[in-house]
C-alpha cells in the first residue's frame, strides 16, 4: 500500500488551499510565489483525469504553473511578480509571469466551478458540470476553433464515478474535499484577481 496522501489528491489540494486562504485572511503577509505555485501543481492532475475536452488546460495550465515555481526562485511574493512585470512593461506580452499568473488563476477558477456544479448536479454525468465551468470560465477567452474541439471533447468525458475512482475518493469523502476546495479556493482567486486590478491591469485580457 503507498502513501495515503499521494493517493488523496484531492485532500492535498483542499489543504493547500487552506493555507492560502490563511494567509490572505492574516492581512499581515503576502502571498509566496512558491507555496501559491506548490498549491497550483497539486491541481494539475484533475485536468489529466478529465480527458481530451481538457487536454489544452492540462497543458497550458502545467507550463505555466512551472513557469510560476522557477519564477519563485527569484520573485519573493505574487505582489512582486507583477510589479517586476510593470517595471519592464512586460505585464501583458506573450511568457511573462503576469499572463501566466492569470491563466493559472483561469485554471484555479474553472475547477472551483467544476467542482461547485459537480455538487448540485443529479446523475453520474459530468457533461453538465465540465460544460458550464467552461463556458463560464474559459470561453470567452477562446476562439470559435478551440471552443468546437473542446465541446466535442465533452463527449468523452469520464462519467463522475471514474473521476472520483482516479482521484480514489467515494462520493460523500469527495464532496468534503470538494467544497472546501471550492471555499479555500475563492478568496485566493479574488486576491489574484485584486492584485492586478489594484493596479489598473485588467482581468480580461
Amino acid at each position: 500500500m503507498g502513501d495515503l496522501e499521494t493517493e488523496k489528491p484531492l485532500k492535498k489540494i483542499a489543504e493547500a488551499f487552506k493555507e492560502l486562504e490563511a494567509t490572505i485572511k492574516s492581512q499581515t503577509q503576502d502571498v509566496e510565489v512558491a507555496p501559491f505555485s506548490h498549491a497550483c501543481s497539486l491541481v494539475s492532475p484533475l485536468f489529466g483525469c478529465l480527458g481530451i475536452a481538457f487536454k489544452f488546460a492540462e497543458m497550458d495550465y502545467v507550463a505555466k504553473v512551472h513557469d510560476l515555481a522557477e519564477a519563485s526562485k527569484s520573485i519573493g511574493t505574487l505582489q512582486s511578480v507583477l510589479d517586476k512585470d510593470i517595471e519592464r512593461n512586460s505585464v501583458r506580452k506573450g511568457g511573462s509571469h503576469s499572463r501566466n499568473l492569470l491563466r493559472v488563476k483561469r485554471g484555479l477558477d474553472m475547477v472551483r466551478v467544476l467542482f461547485e456544479q459537480i455538487m448540485v448536479t443529479e446523475g453520474n454525468s459530468l457533461k453538465g458540470p465540465a460544460s458550464k465551468a467552461y463556458a463560464q470560465v474559459f470561453a470567452p477567452h477562446h476562439g470559435w476553433a478551440i471552443r468546437k474541439a473542446v465541446a466535442a471533447g465533452m463527449y468523452a468525458l469520464p462519467t463522475k464515478e471514474q473521476l472520483l475512482k482516479k482521484l480514489n475518493e467515494d462520493e460523500s469523502s469527495a464532496r468534503i474535499q470538494m467544497q472546501s476546495y471550492v471555499a479555500a479556493s475563492a478568496p485566493v482567486i479574488m486576491y489574484v484577481d485584486k492584485l492586478f486590478l489594484s493596479r489598473e491591469l485588467g482581468i480580461d485580457w
